[in-house]
């Protein structure tokens, strides 16, 4: 991460690509530039910030009404994801779905920590705008989990299909749940118990999966039913490798993680169709490209650069966001209690304090194709913050080194920040699940 000063040139650079950023209408120049593409993905340098969360949704709202986008995809888990996806289009399917329910009581339903990721007033203002567009247009815009964390959750949904619609398809189902019973639905103890004992549940996770590949879907009133019970599969068999692969605490697990969530994200555009557009909603550092960091050199891949080299031919917009400073939600342990932190001024020679020097207000920049200025070409710090944080320590673990102009092909920035306003509290949860190597994002 370099921290020398920047030179004026760079600064004046940055000051020639500046757009303000106060209202929806401020984003016409980014809509430009996404022009017919399919795939724009859209990040945030912290999973607590209210500002990334409300331009996010802002950018989604324009992008589906007025550019026709069929569904956005987020950070999140499969079933939790797929209740809301579900009461979007008005589909009943028992009591925790009910299209009747406010989007505040199926928000609530998010319950792995860390909840106030989704859980929270911002993603609540926009599912119920995007519940109220599909009423009124029939356009049946869904809204999806790529994540791989939802192990036992998944398994549950996987039974309770099968019993419901395929009850002959149950046994290969139970083998998988047998296998995985010992461990008390703890993804950390299986994981040590496969690297302390030669054995792993692998083999009945793949045997479900084919299963339920082989088998036309049967459809209980919700035309989406076959796509849920096959990835929660999916979910199953990716959740199993990551677990495994967590322990040695090596990026395999971070490769397996992004590489479930780009697959996932292909199987969406697929289901929707050959022209369908797509909306991705996840860190910084999932949706900017990982070979513009440190990560590539430690053969990391991430979703940004998976959908660049997947999808070129269809058009794909990354988009980063990020700020000087501010307060955020995040935990200062892994499972523990949420709390509103300050986040401090950028470290000096960061990209954020560049743009805080050069025009130190809410600021759009679009990126030429060619990205050949010294700022954009230059490797300096990115801010990243997980759901653990420690404010204290910000300048010394917090700090991704970034070429800006590969990474992104647009930036978002925000110079005073403000934490998301979660729904509910959230207690404390000390075995909760373990987020990715090395970030925690």
């Amino acid at each position: 991460m370099s921290l020398r000063t920047a030179p004026s040139t760079e600064l004046d650079e940055i000051r020639s690509l500046a757009r303000p950023l106060r209202t929806r209408a401020d984003l016409d120049p980014l809509l430009e530039r996404i022009g017919d593409a399919h795939f724009v993905l859209l990040g945030e340098a912290s999973h607590g910030t209210a500002e990334y969360y409300g331009w996010r949704a802002a950018l989604s709202r324009r992008l589906i009404a007025e550019r026709g986008f069929d569904f956005v995809a987020v950070e999140g888990d499969w079933p939790d994801c797929f209740r809301v996806n579900r009461w979007l289009k008005g589909r009943l399917h028992a009591e925790r779905t009910d299209p009747e329910r406010t989007a505040r009581e199926i928000l609530s339903q998010f319950e792995r920590w860390p909840t106030w990721m989704w859980a929270n007033e911002e993603v609540e203002h926009f599912v119920e705008w995007l519940r109220r567009h599909n009423r009124a247009t029939q356009a049946g815009v869904g809204f999806y989990g790529l994540d791989v964390y939802s192990l036992w959750d998944s398994m549950h949904e996987v039974l309770d299909y099968l019993a419901r619609e395929q009850p002959d398809a149950l046994p290969a189902a139970r083998d998988a749940y047998r296998c995985f019973e010992p461990y008390a639905e703890d993804p950390q103890r299986y994981a040590w118990a496969t690297r302390m004992v030669p054995s792993d549940c692998a083999d009945e996770v793949v045997e479900l999966l084919v299963e339920l590949r082989r088998r036309a879907m049967t459809l209980d009133g919700d035309p989406e039913a076959g796509l849920d019970a096959l990835q929660n599969a999916e979910v199953l068999a990716g959740a199993e490798r990551y677990y495994r692969a967590m322990v040695r605490a090596d990026n395999e697990s971070w490769n397996v993680r992004d590489v479930h969530m780009a697959d996932t994200l292909d199987r969406l555009a697929a289901h929707h169709g050959a022209e369908s557009k797509a909306i991705v909603w996840a860190h910084n550092t999932h949706v900017g490209d990982a070979r513009a960091t440190d990560m590539a050199h430690a053969g990391m891949v991430n979703i940004g650069q998976l959908a660049r080299e997947r999808h070129h031919d269809d058009g794909v917009v990354l988009v980063g966001f990020g700020g000087h400073h501010g307060t955020v939600i995040a935990a200062q342990e892994w499972g523990g209690r949420m709390e509103r932190m300050p986040v401090p001024d950028a470290t000096p020679g960061t990209h954020e304090q560049l743009l805080h020097d050069a025009v130190g207000t809410p600021g759009l920049f679009v990126f030429p194709t060619d990205a050949t200025s010294d700022w954009l070409r230059a490797v300096r710090g990115h801010r990243a913050v997980g759901v653990v944080y420690r404010p204290g320590h910000d300048r010394y673990g917090n700090w991704v080194p970034t070429v800006l102009g590969r990474r992104y092909d647009s930036f978002c920035y925000f110079d005073d920040t403000s934490a998301v306003h979660p729904l509910h509290a959230e207690s404390p949860q000390p075995h909760a699940e373990h987020e990715t190597y090395p970030w925690n994002q």
